[in-house]
This record gives structure tokens, sequence and C-alpha cells, in this order.
């Protein structure tokens, strides 16, 4: 049986409040949020709540007490599936050549094109959140342009990343996560999928295990993780990269954007393209200051006529 999980709900915030509170939570140096969203509760008073998960009711309160905040409310979260409920059902994603379905809708796969089955389940990453989706809409141009050999999945969920990889390329995906049940799941899909052979994942916290370093320097790294992982980590991230290699950084709101492009441009990374979905950012950055004139910068949004995000150059 899982362990509980516990929510801290600060409401009756402006939209605007609501995404700076979710960015003090996710910043914060005392605070060890499991995951944090805004929900819109009266959309006539335009009033928004922001909602963090944590592993214990103290971690909570800690939270609630550094941030001042006298209205949150705490609350333990009923022990059912959510991620499963919430996400059966969903259509099929297209994320250019990619195509992510569910077993439900094993029947409606591509004759071409790259087609995954990855039911929703105790991991993240089915495709259908924007930042998923963006790295995979990421993920295809690149492949337009070059194949790379060294590939590192860092956090890697579901597997959805490093399983595209590899069945695009027919090459070995290094593929880590700090949650074990992750990388269970992500060994689960990868055989449903017959990319077992093609995928090396493994339980890591960071980037200390050996194995990442022993497989550098990587052409090609995921990092769909959140913002403040990401700041944290920026240095090993870039030192893992080969000359001319790219990392594409996601689980970035729009309001990060600035904030991380920054954090890897001290490290000696240029931007490349930023794919916007929603209010969520792709960022993909290049060793290599011979990128820095070819930089292009996009917006990503969803049509129900084409059925799948797009991306339109500005």
């Amino acid at each position: 049986m899982q362990e509980a999980r516990f929510t801290l709900t600060e409401g009756g915030l402006s939209h605007e409040a609501a995404l700076a509170l979710m960015e003090r939570i996710d910043t914060h140096m005392s605070v060890y949020a499991l995951a944090v969203t805004i929900n819109e509760t009266d959309e006539k008073e335009a009033l928004w709540e922001t909602v963090a998960w944590f592993d214990s009711a103290a971690e909570a309160q800690t939270a609630g007490d550094v941030l001042d905040l006298m209205q949150a409310r705490i609350g333990e979260v009923e022990q059912r599936d959510w991620v499963r409920e919430s996400l059966e059902g969903l259509p099929p994603v297209n994320a250019g050549r990619f195509f992510l379905h569910g077993s439900h809708d094993r029947h409606l796969r591509k004759i071409g094109g790259i087609s995954l089955e990855i039911d929703a389940g105790t991991a993240f990453g089915t495709g259908h959140h924007g930042t998923t989706k963006g790295c995979l809409l990421a993920l295809h141009d690149i492949l337009k342009r070059r194949r790379p050999a060294r590939i590192f999945d860092l956090g890697t969920g579901t597997g959805v990343l490093a399983l595209a990889a590899a069945a695009a390329l027919r090459r070995t995906v290094l593929a880590s996560d700090i949650d074990r049940e992750a990388v269970r799941v992500t060994d689960l899909n990868a055989k449903h999928n017959h990319l077992r052979p093609l995928l090396k994942s493994f339980h890591a916290a960071g980037l200390h295990a050996p194995a990442i370093h022993e497989g550098a320097p990587y052409e090609l790294i995921f990092a769909n993780i959140l913002a403040k992982p990401l700041e944290r980590l920026a240095t090993g991230i870039a030192a893992l990269l080969a000359p001319n290699g790219l990392v594409i950084l996601s689980g970035l709101t729009r309001d990060q954007e600035r904030w991380i492009t920054a954090c890897y441009r001290t490290r000696g990374l240029v931007l490349v393209k930023a794919l916007r979905l929603d209010n969520w950012v792709v960022l993909v950055m290049c060793r290599n200051v011979m990128h820095r004139r070819a930089r292009t910068s996009y917006r990503v949004t969803t049509s129900a006529a084409r059925g799948s995000g797009y991306a339109e150059s500005i």
C-alpha cells in the first residue's frame, strides 16, 4: 500500500497570486513539495487556489509556516489510484511523428510514425501533459536534423521520452528516476512496447550514480522535472553534455522560463528553441555557441481540428 500523502491548499487567490505562490513553493529552499499546481475555483469571481502535495502532514505544516500562509488548509489525500482514474479514457496523443495511446485505444495505432502504448499508472508521463508532449515535439524536431547516439533521460517517470528516443533511433537509452516505482513502470512499458533491450533504467537520486557518468558525454539529455531541481542540477547536466550536445529542459511554467534559461546560459549553454504549450514551457539548449545565430522561439498551440500540438515560429 502506498503511504499517505498530504495537501497544503491556499484558496481565494487571484490568478497572478496563485501563480506567484506556486513559484514560491517550488523555489523555497525549506519547502519540499512533491508537486504543486493551481486550480480555478470560481470562474465568475476569477478565484484560484494553489495546492501542494507533501509526504507528511508535518512537512505540509512546515511549508505553511515558512511561507506565512495563515489561511492554508492541510488535508490527507485519499488512498486511491488518482492518476489512473483521472487519465483513463483520455484520447490518444499526437506529437509530431509520435503517437501515444492507452491499451484501450490499441486499435487506433497508426501504420506510419512511432506508436507507443503508455497506460495511466503510478508514475508521471502519458503524453497528455503539456511538458511531456512539448518534449516529444522537441525530439521530433531534433530528429529532422541529427541522430544522437548517447542519450540520457533524467527523471524518466513512465519512460515515455526514453522510449520515444529508443524507438526512433533504435539505440540504447539511459533512464534514471529518484522514484523506484517510476523505474518499475518504465521497465514494464519498455517490455510492453518491445523496447526492453534498448533501455537501461535504474534508480538514482540526482546525478550521482556511476552509470550516469560512465555513459557520458551525452549528445541528448531529457530533463523533464521541475524548476528547482533543474536549477540545482544545472552544473552537473551541463558537464554531462558532449560538445554540440542538446538538453531538453521542461517541467517549467512560463514565469520560470527566463530564470532557468539564464541559469543554463551561465553554464555555457545557448538557447536553441523554446516551445510553449498553454502555461508550460520546453527549452532546447545547446553546448555550442555556434547555435546562437540559429536560435528560434516557438509557440505551441493546440487545435481540435489538428488533434495535436504544433509549433509556429514567432
